[in-house]
C-alpha cells in the first residue's frame, strides 16, 4: 500500500498551485465540498474531453445527451430511488456522531476520548443506535409553494435522464442496437461519511453510458466494454499494476443488475472504485414505460419484433478519475541533491501544455518570449514566467505537470533558436523558433 502521508502531500499540492480548494473557505468551510482552481479545471475539463472523444467522437454506435439535473419527481419513484436508495445509518450514543453502519472498519471514533479508534470498536462496545435506513437524495421545491406538491430531487445519477430520453434519442438519431447514449454532467449524494478528499463528495460529476443491446448479446457488450474501460485510464498513463477489475459478488449486485465488475485503483486510503461497469438488464426501460404509459421498446424491422434492450452502463466519477491521475502522476526525485516534485501526467490531462521564459528579464529576452507564448497560445494552453531563476521556474512547471518548457536566451536573437526542455527526462534541444509550434505539436501528439 501507498505511504499513508502520500495523500497528505497531494491535498497540500492541490491547494498550494490552484488544483482544488476547500469550499466556503473564508467561512470555516463547507463539509465535504471542493472548489477546483484554475489548474484543477483546467485537469478536469481535460479528463471529461479524453471520455467524450473516447466515447462518442470517436465511435459512429455512441451519441451525447445533456439532460436536466431536476426531473419529474415520477422519473425517481420508477428508478427506484425514492424507495429504495439508501444506505444503513447508526449513531453513536457517546459522541453523538453518525456513520455508515457498512462502513464501519474503516471510519475513525468521532470522540476525542478514543482518538484513532476505529468506529467498530465503538459498536462491538454498545455505543451505537440500532441501523435505520437514510435515503440519500437531496430534496428540494419547485415553485413559490413548499408543500407534497412541489416536492422535486437533486439527480443521484445521470443515467435516469438517459432512459427517459431512450424514444427521443432513437427517433432522432435513427440509431438502433447496439449504440449508446452518453452525457457528463453533475450529480448530488447526500452521503452519511464522505471523505478521502475529492473522492467521495456530496456534490460530484459523472461520466455515464448506456449503451443499449439486443438482450441475447449482452454478455459479449458486457466484456467488451469491461476491457475497453480499463484499457482507458492505462493508455491515458495510469500504471497498470495500480488497477485491477472487481468482479460484484451476486449478494452485492445492484437490484437492476445481473452483472457489474468495478475498475478499481490503489490510492493512498486503499483500493477504491474509480468506475462500474454494470449489466443494467431490461429493468429501466420497463420500470418508465409502466410508470409513465408510454412504450420503451425498440422495432427490429429485420425480425419485425419489438423488444426491451438490456442496458451495459459504464459509470465513472470525474472526480474521482481526476484523483487517480494525479495520485499517479505524483512523484519525488533527487536531482542534484534537490528534491524534485513532479507529476508525470500524460500530455492529454495536462493543465498546462507548455510555458515560456525569458532566460532573463533585459536584452529584449521578455519581448521575444512574449510573442512566442502569444503565439503559441493559439494552439496550446500556455504560461508565462519570468520570475526567479529558470531552474526553479523548470521546478514549478514540473510541480504541475507541464510537459514542455521554453526558453528564449542570448542565441534566440542570434540564430531564431530557443531551448525546449522535455518535462520528464529533464532533456533540452535547440529548435529553431519558426519550427516551435510544429514540434510541440508532434510531441504532444
Amino acid at each position: 500500500m501507498p505511504a499513508p502521508d502520500a495523500m497528505d502531500k497531494i491535498v497540500s499540492l492541490c491547494k498550494r498551485r490552484g488544483f482544488v480548494f476547500p469550499a466556503s473557505e473564508i467561512y470555516g468551510g463547507q463539509a465535504s465540498c471542493w472548489d477546483y482552481g484554475p489548474l484543477g479545471v483546467e485537469l478536469k475539463r481535460n479528463v471529461k474531453d479524453a471520455w467524450w472523444t473516447s466515447l462518442v467522437q470517436r465511435r459512429d454506435d455512441v451519441v451525447g445527451l445533456d439532460s436536466a439535473i431536476l426531473q419529474h419527481p415520477e422519473v425517481w419513484n420508477a428508478s427506484g430511488h425514492v424507495t429504495g436508495f439508501s444506505d444503513p445509518l447508526v449513531d453513536c450514543r457517546e459522541c453523538k456522531a453518525r456513520f455508515r453502519a457498512d462502513h464501519l472498519e474503516k471510519a475513525d471514533c468521532g470522540s476525542r476520548a478514543y482518538a484513532g479508534r476505529k468506529a467498530a470498536k465503538c459498536r462491538d462496545a454498545g455505543l451505537f443506535t440500532e441501523a435505520r435506513q437514510f435515503n440519500l437524495m437531496f430534496k428540494t421545491h419547485v415553485g413559490p409553494m413548499e408543500d407534497s406538491a412541489s416536492i422535486a430531487y437533486l439527480r443521484p445519477e445521470t443515467a435516469q435522464g438517459i432512459f427517459i430520453n431512450f424514444t427521443n434519442v432513437l427517433n432522432c438519431s435513427r440509431k438502433k442496437p447496439p449504440f449508446g447514449i452518453a452525457q457528463i454532467g453533475k450529480s448530488f449524494r447526500n452521503e452519511i461519511t464522505p471523505g478521502n478528499f475529492i473522492f467521495r463528495t456530496r456534490e460530484f460529476e459523472q461520466m455515464e453510458m448506456e449503451f443499449f443491446v439486443p438482450p441475447a448479446d449482452w454478455q459479449k457488450w458486457f466484456e467488451y466494454w469491461r476491457d475497453e474501460r480499463f484499457r482507458w485510464y492505462t493508455d491515458l498513463g495510469i500504471r497498470s499494476e495500480k488497477l485491477r477489475l472487481r468482479p460484484h459478488a451476486d449478494t452485492e449486485l445492484a437490484h437492476y443488475a445481473n452483472a457489474c465488475v468495478d475498475v478499481e485503483y490503489e490510492f493512498p486510503f486503499g483500493w477504491s472504485e474509480l468506475e462500474g461497469i454494470a449489466s443494467r438488464t431490461d429493468f429501466d426501460l420497463k420500470q418508465h414505460e409502466k410508470h409513465s404509459g408510454r412504450e420503451m421498446k425498440f422495432f427490429d424491422d429485420a425480425k419485425k419484433t419489438h423488444y426491451h434492450p438490456f442496458v451495459i452502463e459504464p459509470a465513472a466519477g470525474v472526480d474521482r478519475a481526476a484523483l487517480a491521475f494525479l495520485v499517479d502522476a505524483y512523484q519525488e526525485e533527487q536531482v542534484e541533491g534537490e528534491t524534485r516534485t513532479v507529476l508525470h501526467l500524460n500530455p492529454r490531462l495536462a493543465p498546462v501544455k507548455v510555458a515560456v521564459f525569458p532566460l532573463v528579464r533585459k536584452e529584449g529576452m521578455p519581448e521575444r518570449a512574449l510573442a512566442i507564448e502569444r503565439e503559441l497560445r493559439r494552439r496550446f494552453p500556455t504560461f508565462y514566467d519570468e520570475s526567479g531563476a529558470v531552474g526553479r521556474r523548470y521546478r514549478r512547471q514540473d510541480e504541475i505537470g507541464t510537459p514542455f518548457c521554453v526558453t528564449i536566451d542570448g542565441e534566440t536573437a542570434e540564430n531564431d533558436t530557443v531551448t525546449l526542455r522535455e518535462r520528464d527526462s529533464m532533456q533540452q534541444i535547440r529548435v529553431n523558433a519558426g519550427a516551435l509550434a510544429g514540434a510541440l505539436a508532434e510531441r504532444l501528439g
